[in-house]
């Protein structure tokens, strides 16, 4: 009787137990922090720049699908050590919640999704996937804080290119007037839109085609500056072509197709330029053959389960933080506030005319303005006071959204802004963000041209503060501290005829009423 030889046993393959465990972390995330998801995705639906973000999730998962072969040689093995990454973004995910950052809160939501990995499948598998898993970032619609950054450059550009040209320019602002017609910079206009779409398509074509890490980089940031430049001449031409052809062509409809075209070509020469250095693929890892597989080992598999579930509740804990705090605002009665047809002695609303303005502040509970004249001839000013109360998502007091001047303005124009100190009644300082803005046009033929000279500030938990930065975290301390989220964002301006004298007119004011303004908006704060 002959013996048979016995055949090894395959062991499982440790995918079996590491990839639930990590799909089962990954939904835990998305669960928990869905409302940071849905915003992500509300904001690629209505706006046009960050449309490219959907394509996002689905490019970074095929980019990992090319490297299962690598990974399927890999033994995950859980890293309990970045469970203290993990806690440390869900913190900052928290911090950016009572600030309300919601960019800062949805990095912080897609970092947790990428460090998921890492830390249940290990260093080795992050590593082969790090492009794919780095990629995602592209889905947080981050950059509309440098648009009128980049609406001054472009304008720059394109009066300075007109003056060199011949053709004869006046400028104001975003607004510049030609022999043969009148232009503005407005928000399409200053190439954000291109410059992000570049970016990530840039980024994407260089992880494809080198392999050199120094390649990737010059490629990565010639995609960055490439369609700012682009943006700039595509700007130019627009003016040029119209001014030479007395407005028959680039105006309308011309306009917005001449640009994506321009783009387009722009991209398609980048890439055309790019290729010829393009590098082979690496070869691909190859799995050892002839012996067995080696069997998963029980420690590796409870140090992912522990891992995975110790993750789970790490990234539960502020989450939970949040949803307390929140609730507890949530209570608070709808805020109103009015102001008084007197201030302080002297200033009174009683025969105050000033010309019709209103900022364009984004969605404030409640809202106030008044125009008061001040003493002994000092001038007339005009306050607004948007007020803050429950904020989130399409509320917030410190936002982009929030303007002294519509981006798109028919009827005023907002000049460069600046920073001043200036003295209160009290002995001390205050920071106040400055602006010139300036009518389109007289009221009436032969009037006056409206110019407005104004200082905004804000006011929390019972402070005027001046900048956005210092006013969010000022904002989150008192969340903190159980003062809820109530701040203010307050305007003053005036048109005494000239710059000095509007500017004397803001001070005394200041001077006078910055107590009587501090009780009224307490008195609103405790209403709550």
């Amino acid at each position: 009787m002959s013996a048979i030889p016995a055949t090894p046993l395959k062991a499982a393959s440790p995918w079996r137990m590491a990839l639930p465990l990590f799909v089962l972390l990954e939904a835990a995330i998305l669960l928990l922090y869905r409302d940071t998801a849905e915003t992500m995705v509300g904001i690629w639906w209505r706006s046009e720049t960050f449309a490219h973000a959907f394509l996002v999730l689905p490019i970074s998962l095929w980019l990992v699908w090319r490297r299962r072969g690598d990974l399927a040689v890999l033994t995950p093995r859980a890293r309990p050590a970045l469970l203290l990454a993990l806690l440390a973004v869900a913190l900052a995910w928290l911090l950016a919640r009572l600030v309300v950052t919601d960019v800062v809160a949805q990095f912080a939501f897609v970092a947790l999704l990428i460090l998921a990995v890492p830390a249940v499948l290990g260093l080795e598998v992050a590593g082969v996937i790090l492009f794919p898993l780095l990629f995602l970032f592209f889905a947080v619609p981050f950059g509309e804080f440098v648009v009128p950054t980049m609406m001054s450059w472009t304008a720059n550009f394109v009066v300075s290119a007109l003056q060199v040209t011949g053709v004869p320019v006046y400028r104001e602002g975003q607004h510049f007037i030609i022999p043969n017609g009148s232009w503005s910079v407005i928000d399409e206009c200053s190439g954000v839109r291109y410059l992000m779409a570049s970016f990530m398509v840039g980024t994407l074509f260089a992880y494809l085609n080198y392999r050199s890490h120094w390649r990737r980089a010059v490629f990565m940031v010639i995609s960055l500056l490439m369609p700012v430049v682009a943006n700039w001449l595509r700007a130019y031409l627009i003016v040029m072509l119209a001014y030479l052809s007395d407005n028959r062509i680039a105006t309308g409809i011309d306009h917005i197709l001449y640009g994506w075209v321009f783009f387009g070509f722009i991209i398609f020469l980048m890439f055309i330029v790019g290729a010829r250095w393009a590098e082979p693929d690496a070869p691909p890892r190859l799995a050892a053959t002839g012996g067995a597989a080696l069997p998963a080992q029980p420690a590796l598999d409870r140090a992912m389960l522990v891992t995975a579930l110790a993750a789970a509740v790490l990234v539960l804990l502020p989450h939970a933080a949040a949803g307390l705090l929140l609730r507890r605002e949530l209570i608070a009665a709808p805020a109103r506030i009015t102001l008084p047809a007197q201030l302080a002695p002297g200033w009174s609303a009683q025969g105050a005319q000033l010309v019709a303005f209103r900022p364009r502040f984004s969605n404030p509970s409640a809202e106030a303005e008044q125009a008061y004249a001040g003493p002994g001839g000092v001038g007339t000013v005009g306050v607004d006071i948007a007020y803050y109360r429950n904020q989130g998502e399409g509320r917030k007091l410190v936002s982009s959204t929030n303007r002294l001047v519509a981006m798109r303005s028919d009827d005023w124009n907002l000049m460069p802004q600046g920073r001043r100190e200036v003295p209160t009644g009290d002995g001390g300082t205050l920071g106040v963000d400055t602006a010139e803005i300036l009518a389109l046009a007289p009221g009436e033929p032969g009037a006056r041209r409206p110019h407005l000279l104004a200082w905004h500030f804000y006011w929390v938990d019972g402070r005027f503060i001046a900048g956005d930065v210092a006013a969010k975290l000022a904002g989150g301390l008192a969340r903190l501290q159980g003062h809820g989220d109530e701040g203010a964002l307050v305007l003053l301006y005036a048109d005494a005829g000239s710059v000095p004298a509007s500017q004397a007119a803001l001070q005394a004011f200041v001077q006078a009423n910055l107590g009587p303004l501090n009780a009224l908006l307490l008195k609103t704060r405790d209403a709550r």
